[in-house]
Protein backbone atom coordinates (compact mmCIF):
# COMPACT_ATOMS: atom_id res chain seq x y z
CA UNK A 1 0.00 0.00 0.00
CA UNK A 2 1.37 3.43 -0.95
CA UNK A 3 2.40 5.56 2.02
CA UNK A 4 0.62 8.85 2.63
CA UNK A 5 1.82 12.23 3.95
CA UNK A 6 1.35 13.09 7.62
CA UNK A 7 -2.38 13.72 8.23
CA UNK A 8 -3.60 17.28 8.82
CA UNK A 9 -4.45 16.59 12.48
CA UNK A 10 -0.78 15.75 13.09
CA UNK A 11 0.60 18.76 11.23
CA UNK A 12 1.85 20.57 14.31
CA UNK A 13 2.83 24.22 14.11
CA UNK A 14 6.25 24.79 15.66
CA UNK A 15 6.19 27.74 18.08
CA UNK A 16 9.79 27.44 19.31
CA UNK A 17 11.47 26.16 22.49
CA UNK A 18 9.85 22.71 22.22
CA UNK A 19 6.31 24.09 21.93
CA UNK A 20 3.86 23.01 19.21
CA UNK A 21 0.31 24.05 18.34
CA UNK A 22 -2.03 21.16 17.49
CA UNK A 23 -5.11 21.52 15.28
CA UNK A 24 -8.59 20.41 16.33
CA UNK A 25 -10.91 18.30 14.14
CA UNK A 26 -13.83 19.92 12.39
CA UNK A 27 -16.37 18.32 14.71
CA UNK A 28 -16.48 16.69 18.12
CA UNK A 29 -16.62 12.87 18.06
CA UNK A 30 -18.84 12.98 21.18
CA UNK A 31 -20.94 15.90 19.93
CA UNK A 32 -20.03 18.02 22.94
CA UNK A 33 -17.42 20.66 23.63
CA UNK A 34 -14.92 18.42 25.44
CA UNK A 35 -11.73 17.46 23.61
CA UNK A 36 -11.56 13.67 23.20
CA UNK A 37 -8.65 12.20 25.17
CA UNK A 38 -7.60 10.01 22.26
CA UNK A 39 -6.84 13.13 20.24
CA UNK A 40 -4.58 14.51 22.97
CA UNK A 41 -2.78 11.16 23.32
CA UNK A 42 -2.16 10.97 19.60
CA UNK A 43 -0.92 14.52 19.21
CA UNK A 44 1.39 14.16 22.22
CA UNK A 45 3.05 11.15 20.58
CA UNK A 46 3.60 13.13 17.39
CA UNK A 47 4.96 16.14 19.32
CA UNK A 48 7.47 14.02 21.24
CA UNK A 49 8.60 12.28 18.04
CA UNK A 50 8.88 15.63 16.27
CA UNK A 51 11.01 17.11 19.05
CA UNK A 52 13.35 14.08 18.90
CA UNK A 53 13.61 14.24 15.13
CA UNK A 54 12.24 10.70 14.77
CA UNK A 55 15.52 9.27 16.09
CA UNK A 56 13.85 6.69 18.35
CA UNK A 57 10.51 4.87 18.52
CA UNK A 58 7.99 5.75 21.22
CA UNK A 59 7.84 2.77 23.59
CA UNK A 60 5.21 4.03 26.02
CA UNK A 61 3.10 7.01 26.94
CA UNK A 62 1.33 7.51 30.27
CA UNK A 63 -1.14 10.39 30.27
CA UNK A 64 -3.21 12.05 32.99
CA UNK A 65 -6.21 14.09 31.86
CA UNK A 66 -6.37 16.71 34.60
CA UNK A 67 -8.98 19.03 33.11
CA UNK A 68 -11.37 19.00 30.18
CA UNK A 69 -10.26 20.77 27.05
CA UNK A 70 -12.46 22.83 24.71
CA UNK A 71 -12.60 22.82 20.92
CA UNK A 72 -12.98 26.61 21.03
CA UNK A 73 -9.24 27.14 21.65
CA UNK A 74 -6.09 25.65 20.11
CA UNK A 75 -4.05 23.13 22.10
CA UNK A 76 -0.39 23.89 22.69
CA UNK A 77 1.97 21.00 23.48
CA UNK A 78 5.14 21.69 25.44
CA UNK A 79 7.81 18.98 25.09
CA UNK A 80 10.54 18.90 27.74
CA UNK A 81 13.35 16.37 27.52
CA UNK A 82 14.24 14.59 30.75
CA UNK A 83 17.00 12.46 29.22
CA UNK A 84 18.29 11.56 25.76
CA UNK A 85 20.99 8.89 25.42
CA UNK A 86 22.12 6.46 22.78
CA UNK A 87 19.46 3.85 23.63
CA UNK A 88 16.73 5.55 25.66
CA UNK A 89 15.09 8.96 25.81
CA UNK A 90 12.25 10.37 27.89
CA UNK A 91 10.06 13.46 27.70
CA UNK A 92 7.28 15.15 29.56
CA UNK A 93 4.61 16.56 27.26
CA UNK A 94 2.14 19.07 28.66
CA UNK A 95 -1.07 20.16 26.91
CA UNK A 96 -2.12 23.77 27.49
CA UNK A 97 -5.05 25.90 26.43
CA UNK A 98 -3.96 29.44 27.17
CA UNK A 99 -2.63 29.33 30.74
CA UNK A 100 -4.82 26.32 31.63
CA UNK A 101 -3.00 22.98 31.94
CA UNK A 102 -5.33 20.23 30.70
CA UNK A 103 -3.09 17.15 30.45
CA UNK A 104 0.43 15.88 31.00
CA UNK A 105 2.21 12.77 29.75
CA UNK A 106 5.43 10.86 30.32
CA UNK A 107 6.84 9.51 27.06
CA UNK A 108 9.55 6.85 26.88
CA UNK A 109 11.45 6.27 23.63
CA UNK A 110 14.13 3.80 22.57
CA UNK A 111 16.07 2.37 19.66
CA UNK A 112 15.11 -1.02 18.22
CA UNK A 113 17.33 -3.80 19.64
CA UNK A 114 17.55 -7.38 18.33
CA UNK A 115 15.84 -10.20 20.23
CA UNK A 116 17.63 -11.82 23.14
CA UNK A 117 14.44 -13.74 23.97
CA UNK A 118 10.83 -13.57 22.79
CA UNK A 119 7.32 -14.60 23.85
CA UNK A 120 3.86 -13.03 23.91
CA UNK A 121 0.25 -13.62 24.95
CA UNK A 122 -1.67 -15.53 22.30
CA UNK A 123 -4.18 -13.72 20.16
CA UNK A 124 -7.83 -14.35 21.15
CA UNK A 125 -9.76 -16.70 18.90
CA UNK A 126 -12.29 -14.31 17.35
CA UNK A 127 -13.91 -14.02 13.92
CA UNK A 128 -11.89 -12.18 11.25
CA UNK A 129 -12.80 -8.62 10.23
CA UNK A 130 -14.83 -9.88 7.27
CA UNK A 131 -17.23 -11.54 9.72
CA UNK A 132 -17.41 -8.58 12.13
CA UNK A 133 -20.12 -5.92 11.96
CA UNK A 134 -19.30 -2.36 10.83
CA UNK A 135 -19.63 -0.05 13.83
CA UNK A 136 -19.32 3.56 14.90
CA UNK A 137 -17.00 4.76 17.61
CA UNK A 138 -14.39 7.30 18.58
CA UNK A 139 -11.70 6.19 16.15
CA UNK A 140 -9.30 8.41 14.26
CA UNK A 141 -11.35 10.30 11.61
CA UNK A 142 -11.62 8.20 8.48
CA UNK A 143 -10.60 4.91 10.12
CA UNK A 144 -12.80 1.84 9.72
CA UNK A 145 -14.15 0.01 12.77
CA UNK A 146 -15.77 -3.43 12.96
CA UNK A 147 -17.09 -4.96 16.16
CA UNK A 148 -17.24 -8.65 16.97
CA UNK A 149 -20.92 -8.71 17.91
CA UNK A 150 -20.98 -10.56 21.23
CA UNK A 151 -22.50 -8.56 24.08
CA UNK A 152 -21.82 -11.46 26.47
CA UNK A 153 -18.15 -12.02 25.69
CA UNK A 154 -16.02 -12.64 28.77
CA UNK A 155 -12.28 -12.44 29.27
CA UNK A 156 -10.46 -14.93 31.52
CA UNK A 157 -11.64 -14.28 35.06
CA UNK A 158 -15.21 -13.59 33.97
CA UNK A 159 -15.01 -9.85 33.28
CA UNK A 160 -16.70 -8.35 30.19
CA UNK A 161 -14.65 -8.30 26.99
CA UNK A 162 -14.95 -6.45 23.68
CA UNK A 163 -13.16 -7.18 20.39
CA UNK A 164 -12.78 -4.54 17.70
CA UNK A 165 -11.09 -4.63 14.31
CA UNK A 166 -9.80 -1.35 12.91
CA UNK A 167 -7.77 -0.09 9.97
CA UNK A 168 -7.08 3.21 8.25
CA UNK A 169 -7.42 3.58 4.45
CA UNK A 170 -3.74 4.33 3.98
CA UNK A 171 -0.26 3.58 5.28
CA UNK A 172 2.35 5.85 6.81
CA UNK A 173 6.11 5.67 6.84
CA UNK A 174 6.41 7.28 10.27
CA UNK A 175 6.13 4.81 13.21
CA UNK A 176 4.87 7.72 15.34
CA UNK A 177 1.96 8.47 13.00
CA UNK A 178 0.92 4.80 13.06
CA UNK A 179 1.14 4.85 16.86
CA UNK A 180 -0.85 8.07 17.08
CA UNK A 181 -3.73 6.77 14.94
CA UNK A 182 -3.92 3.56 16.98
CA UNK A 183 -3.72 5.47 20.29
CA UNK A 184 -6.71 7.59 19.29
CA UNK A 185 -8.80 4.42 18.99
CA UNK A 186 -7.72 2.84 22.31
CA UNK A 187 -9.26 5.59 24.44
CA UNK A 188 -12.99 5.38 23.83
CA UNK A 189 -14.51 2.00 24.76
CA UNK A 190 -13.78 0.93 28.36
CA UNK A 191 -16.59 2.87 30.04
CA UNK A 192 -19.23 1.39 27.74
CA UNK A 193 -17.75 -2.08 28.22
CA UNK A 194 -17.71 -1.88 32.03
CA UNK A 195 -21.41 -0.96 32.02
CA UNK A 196 -22.48 -4.13 30.17
CA UNK A 197 -23.04 -6.38 33.22
CA UNK A 198 -24.97 -3.57 34.96
CA UNK A 199 -27.55 -2.69 32.31
CA UNK A 200 -30.28 -2.62 34.96
CA UNK A 201 -28.52 0.32 36.63
CA UNK A 202 -26.47 2.19 34.02
CA UNK A 203 -26.40 2.77 30.28
CA UNK A 204 -23.82 4.49 28.14
CA UNK A 205 -26.58 6.78 26.84
CA UNK A 206 -26.82 8.21 30.39
CA UNK A 207 -23.21 9.41 30.28
CA UNK A 208 -23.00 13.20 30.63
CA UNK A 209 -26.71 13.31 31.44
CA UNK A 210 -27.19 11.88 34.93
CA UNK A 211 -23.95 9.90 35.19
CA UNK A 212 -20.61 11.68 35.35
CA UNK A 213 -18.02 9.79 33.28
CA UNK A 214 -14.55 10.56 32.08
CA UNK A 215 -11.14 9.09 31.35
CA UNK A 216 -8.60 10.14 33.99
CA UNK A 217 -5.47 8.20 33.00
CA UNK A 218 -4.41 6.20 29.94
CA UNK A 219 -1.23 4.23 29.29
CA UNK A 220 -0.04 2.61 26.06
CA UNK A 221 3.01 0.41 25.55
CA UNK A 222 4.23 -0.26 22.03
CA UNK A 223 6.06 -3.55 21.43
CA UNK A 224 6.40 -3.86 17.64
CA UNK A 225 6.08 -1.60 14.64
CA UNK A 226 2.80 -1.97 12.71
CA UNK A 227 0.87 -0.54 9.79
CA UNK A 228 -2.51 1.07 10.50
CA UNK A 229 -3.39 0.42 6.84
CA UNK A 230 -3.77 -3.26 7.78
CA UNK A 231 -6.36 -4.74 10.12
CA UNK A 232 -5.57 -4.56 13.85
CA UNK A 233 -7.52 -6.35 16.58
CA UNK A 234 -8.15 -4.47 19.84
CA UNK A 235 -9.05 -6.88 22.65
CA UNK A 236 -10.54 -4.98 25.62
CA UNK A 237 -11.40 -6.29 29.08
CA UNK A 238 -13.07 -4.27 31.85
CA UNK A 239 -10.92 -5.59 34.70
CA UNK A 240 -12.57 -3.74 37.59
CA UNK A 241 -15.59 -1.56 38.37
CA UNK A 242 -16.36 -0.16 41.82
CA UNK A 243 -16.16 2.88 44.09
CA UNK A 244 -17.06 5.16 41.21
CA UNK A 245 -14.09 3.98 39.18
CA UNK A 246 -13.31 1.68 36.24
CA UNK A 247 -10.05 0.03 35.27
CA UNK A 248 -9.61 -1.69 31.93
CA UNK A 249 -6.79 -3.19 29.94
CA UNK A 250 -6.34 -4.16 26.31
CA UNK A 251 -4.08 -5.82 23.77
CA UNK A 252 -3.52 -5.02 20.09
CA UNK A 253 -2.71 -7.70 17.51
CA UNK A 254 -2.01 -7.73 13.82
CA UNK A 255 -4.12 -10.02 11.65
CA UNK A 256 -1.41 -12.68 11.73
CA UNK A 257 -1.32 -12.70 15.54
CA UNK A 258 1.62 -10.47 16.45
CA UNK A 259 1.15 -8.58 19.73
CA UNK A 260 2.10 -4.99 18.85
CA UNK A 261 0.77 -2.94 21.79
CA UNK A 262 -0.91 -3.12 25.19
CA UNK A 263 -2.90 -0.41 26.95
CA UNK A 264 -4.76 0.33 30.18
CA UNK A 265 -7.13 2.99 31.42
CA UNK A 266 -8.49 4.46 34.65
CA UNK A 267 -11.87 6.17 34.38
CA UNK A 268 -14.59 7.72 36.52
CA UNK A 269 -18.25 6.66 36.51
CA UNK A 270 -20.42 8.09 39.27
CA UNK A 271 -24.00 9.17 39.79
CA UNK A 272 -24.86 12.83 40.19
CA UNK A 273 -27.96 14.67 41.26
CA UNK A 274 -29.60 16.69 38.53
CA UNK A 275 -28.48 16.77 34.94
CA UNK A 276 -25.19 17.30 33.15
CA UNK A 277 -24.36 18.92 29.83
CA UNK A 278 -27.87 20.13 28.92
CA UNK A 279 -26.48 21.14 25.50
CA UNK A 280 -24.75 17.96 24.40
CA UNK A 281 -23.42 19.57 21.25
CA UNK A 282 -20.83 22.23 20.55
Amino acid sequence: MKTQPVPDLFQLEELGDGRYRAPNPGESPEQRDVVFGGQILAQMIVASDRAAGGAKDVKSIHTIFARAGTYQQPIDLQVESMQAGRTWASDTVTAWQGDRLISRALVLMSIDDPDLMRHQMAMPDVPPPGEAAPAGGMVYPGAELRRVDDAFALAPGGVPAMYLWTRYPGSFESPAVNQAILSWTTDGFFIELAMRPHADKVRISDAHRNISTGVIGHTINFHERFDVGEWLLLAHEATYAGRGRIHGRGLVYTGDGRLVATFSQDSMVRAVEGGLDPKRSM
